[in-house]
């Protein structure tokens, strides 16, 4: 029995391991704040630690365990659905550190983007993270949200045409080489 826990402690560290990088930028794109965010990615694995058997078996666990720290995220802000995530102004916001193949990490002015997301709802920024910086399909955005394909696209694009309406933002995506 003993040999068996050791074993699935290995296989969960390895997988904190692996995929450490990639749950923290999501959960900073969906907090806007990196100690917020280090919050998040933590108490989500400690959710998914005492499940590992079940998770570590699921066919897709990054997306199992995205699922559960999209849930957490949701349940923070289920009763204050007009509450911007990120600060009002950028003094207390702590900067990500950027990842060199990230797409978004590689724009002139990140802030700009942070400060753009920070002003859209909550489902809507979780459909736009998840759908174009986590390159997510949208039946994958779906079942991490925990809703329809229907209200992923909705969200989306509602969320996409808010960003779209922020004056110079579209410059620093397309000079950052991002998608519109």
């Amino acid at each position: 029995m003993g040999d068996r826990k050791e074993a699935r402690d290995k296989e969960f560290q390895s997988f904190v391991t692996g995929r450490w990088p990639r749950l923290l930028r999501t959960a900073f794109l969906l907090t806007g704040e990196q100690h917020a965010a280090e919050d998040l990615v933590q108490s989500t694995l400690e959710q998914v630690y005492v499940a590992w058997r079940r998770v570590g078996s699921a066919d897709d666990p990054e997306a199992y365990v995205r699922r559960v720290m999209i849930n957490a995220h949701a349940r923070k802000h289920r009763r204050k659905l007009r509450e911007f995530l990120a600060p009002k102004d950028d003094s207390g916001l702590v900067r990500e550190v950027a990842d060199a193949g990230d797409r978004i990490a590689q724009a002139d002015d990140r802030g700009v983007l942070l400060k753009a997301l920070a002003q859209l709802p909550v489902r809507q920024r979780e459909a736009v993270v998840l759908r174009y910086w986590e390159d997510l399909t949208e039946s994958q955005t779906a079942e991490a949200m925990g809703c329809s394909v229907g209200a992923v696209k909705s969200n989306a694009a509602k969320g996409i045409a808010k960003l779209r309406a922020i004056p110079g933002l579209a410059d620093v995506v397309t000079s950052g080489g991002g998608r519109k």
